[in-house]
């Protein structure tokens, strides 16, 4: 499978998961926390200004896991996978390109903090007529 199919105008749409922990966001000083909040919103504020950000929103705890087990689709606590570090919010862009995506990634102001971003691009429709 193509990871760089096409939408509208060569745009692809990347989904942007944010990883943390309580560790980390519990550890951040709640004037630290507020200054952080704002980069974050001015970051965003600044991509839907240049039409890339499609959508953002934060996670609220805990997710559940849905899994097919013997013959039936069970319900469990999430995340699905035992881990420190789980998703706490998203964003989905849409960019000319892998590079400006990673670009975007890499400018995200929650970074420094600890955690990290994984770059997800979309499939999009007609992801399956496309070249492999």
């Amino acid at each position: 499978m193509r990871s760089d199919v096409e939408e509208k105008d060569g745009a692809m749409k990347y989904l942007m998961l944010i990883y943390g922990n309580e560790e980390i966001w519990n550890g951040v000083a709640p004037e630290d926390m507020a200054s952080l909040i704002a980069e974050v919103d001015e970051f965003n504020d600044a991509l839907r200004e240049s039409g890339e950000l499609l959508e953002s929103e934060g996670l609220m705890p805990r997710p559940r896991s849905v899994q097919w087990v013997a013959g039936d689709a069970v319900v469990t606590d999430g995340p699905y996978v035992e881990a420190k570090e789980f998703v706490g919010s998203y964003f989905v862009v849409e960019v000319d390109d892998e590079q400006r995506a990673l670009e975007i990634a890499r400018a995200y102001p929650g970074l420094p903090s600890g955690g990290g971003l994984e770059v997800w691009p979309l499939m999009g429709r007609g992801w399956a007529s496309a070249e492999v």
